[in-house]
């Protein structure tokens, strides 16, 4: 998505340009890089590599918080992110420290409809801590994008409240690239953002969940980012399935619009464009497998626009102002994830 606001410049992704031509026009006109600045980036591979491996035992513990019937409906919040966790505070201990880890892999890893890892398989962990209402935590993953950070890290704190049957959560989130290459007027990639979600329980096995997100510079892009969301969660019921197993079909879609990039990024507005996902997680003691289709209504054009995507190729529509050489990018389109992970509380 909009985290990937430049064309990764190392060797590996001048090959990965259709043309030396097109590679210094949509990357260095565009996003005023410096080639021979990023040349240095192979040096990173190998801490790159070892971050990772770090992140692989830290990211796993973000991805399975459920609350205490069925699993949460996913709103387009990081797939590993403890702000994505369980929202029911009324069995919550009051003034108790709780802990919460969850740990984990994914075909792909995918936020609000677009791939953060190049459609590739991801890892991470998360640990969040509780004390009555107030939570914290902090989540890593591994990502492939083209600015090359080592690994995301999402930091996250926030309150969650009960107030008559309906479950509030409140957060600030910070997201960190730590290792990324610095493209162009863009030092790196970090920004942070503010978000507030609601779960109601309509019926024994019916959930519905609507939640809305606001960042001032999403991306150091220097453009603001809203982001609405609604879904629906169905837990069938325990009697109709085995002792210690768990069944739980969740849907939802989002909108996500954006203010102007800065001027030193062309100055123009994101694309907005509407995600959605359906699936279906099992559950069964501490271990979850979901299953879960992605799609968005990005064109292949505007999904380059909006994510930068270094493999992009020829067959968007050109726009002399967003997309001059009309390359088109796969990062925005329909995908089936498979992810497992387990959760100790």
């Amino acid at each position: 998505m909009q985290l990937y606001r430049a064309c990764i410049l190392a060797e590996e992704a001048q090959a990965s340009c259709v043309t030396w031509r097109q590679w210094q026009y949509s990357c260095a006109r565009r996003w005023g890089a410096e080639p021979e600045r990023h040349l240095q980036s192979a040096e990173l591979g190998g801490a790159r590599a070892g971050a990772v491996a770090v992140a692989t035992a830290i990211w796993l513990i973000s991805v399975a918080l459920s609350p205490a019937h069925g699993q949460v409906i996913n709103l387009g919040g990081r797939g590993w992110s403890a702000a994505e966790g369980g929202l029911v505070t009324s069995d919550r201990t009051t003034n108790q420290l709780e802990f919460d880890v969850r740990a984990g892999f994914a075909s792909d890893y995918i936020y609000r409809g677009t791939t953060l890892s190049d459609h590739k398989p991801a890892v991470g962990t998360a640990i969040e801590a509780t004390f009555a209402q107030l939570y914290a935590g902090v989540a890593v993953a591994s990502v492939k994008l083209p600015t090359q950070p080592a690994a995301e890290i999402t930091i996250n704190g926030g309150v969650r409240q009960k107030i008559g049957d309906i479950d509030f959560d409140l957060r600030a989130t910070y997201f960190l690239y730590p290792g990324e290459i610095s493209v162009g007027a863009t030092n790196d990639i970090n920004y942070w953002e503010a978000g507030v979600r609601a779960d109601k329980r309509i019926a024994e096995s019916i959930r519905v969940a609507a939640g809305f997100a606001y960042s001032p510079n999403v991306s150091n892009t220097g453009a603001w980012s809203k982001y609405a969301a609604a879904g629906l969660g169905y837990d069938v019921p325990s009697h109709l399935l085995p002792p210690d197993i768990g069944v739980s079909f969740t849907g939802g879609a989002g909108y996500s619009w954006f203010g102007n990039q800065s001027q030193a990024l062309g100055g123009f507005a994101l694309p907005a464009y509407l995600n959605w996902q359906a699936g279906v997680t099992f559950t069964r003691k501490v271990f979850n497998l979901d299953l879960r289709y992605y799609d968005t209504n990005l064109s292949k054009g505007n999904c380059f626009v909006l994510t930068g995507d270094p493999n992009a190729h020829p067959g968007g529509s050109i726009d002399p102002v967003t997309n001059p050489e009309g390359l088109a990018s796969g990062w925005c389109s329909a995908t089936f994830v498979a992810k497992f992970w387990f959760a100790l509380n």
